[in-house]
């Protein structure tokens, strides 16, 4: 596709993701998002042609109007839609497949000083939450999600969620909604419950003596516990 019609694609992804968009006047002064892949698409087209210096001042000019960094070395595809935008960061040898999400104050940056790939590949369909920091890399895998303030630095499986700091795969995603971002599980409360269900027990068996039922409840904990913690692993 030629670098026009990437353009034109960038901005027409706004319109099919962002419910709030009411016209065109909009899109052009309110959707820093769109204005940062403009500028990387340019910068990126220069930047495979060999160019360093002229890519690099189109990057910054870019970054000093949307507050957006977008390394143009970073290989972005297609429909990519960056929603408000605002501190985003994306590394030099980065890898976000199409169809991506990405809300404000994410990073896909780095931990290695190597002058190889040090930055996230981020496949296709994936949504990352506000604030989510993938680093290193690492691979998000198909249709996941990161929940915001995540931060990732092990791969995650396609079409898992992965949540927490260092985030961990919590469960599998059911439905592929794009922004259902906010369908994440809520760890702390699953812990909660257990715990609450495992003293309902025993405070049952104290008062009743009835020791069958607490064998039996007890092992149904023990294989919510088991689940639970199996889920939690990665």
């Amino acid at each position: 596709m030629s670098l026009w019609r990437l353009i034109l694609e960038d901005f027409a992804t706004v319109r099919r993701n962002d419910p709030a968009l009411h016209n065109g006047f909009e899109l052009f002064f309110n959707y820093p998002g769109v204005w940062a892949l403009f500028f990387y698409r340019i910068s990126h087209a220069l930047y495979r042609r060999g160019w360093r210096f002229l890519p690099r001042l189109i990057s910054a000019v870019g970054q000093f109007l949307t507050t957006v960094d977008i390394h143009p070395g970073a290989q972005l595809g297609r429909r990519i839609f960056i929603d408000h935008a605002t501190g985003v960061v994306i590394g030099e040898t980065a890898v976000v497949g199409d169809n991506v999400l990405i809300y404000q104050q994410v990073t896909l940056g780095g931990v290695s000083l190597s002058s190889g790939k040090r930055h996230p590949t981020v496949e296709e369909g994936v949504v990352i939450g506000a604030g989510a920091k993938v680093l290193g890399a690492i691979t998000i895998g198909r249709d996941s999600k990161i929940g915001a303030n995540s931060v990732v630095i092990k791969d995650v499986p396609p079409g898992c969620t992965a949540v927490g700091v260092p985030a961990r795969v919590a469960q599998r995603i059911d439905g592929r909604a794009p922004l259902s971002h906010n369908i994440m599980p809520d760890v702390n409360k699953q812990v909660f419950e257990y715990l609450l269900k495992r003293i309902a027990v025993l405070e049952h068996t104290i008062k009743t003596g009835d020791l069958d039922t607490m064998e039996k409840k007890d092992h149904e904990l023990d294989e919510i516990y088991k689940n639970f913690i199996e889920a939690m692993k990665g």
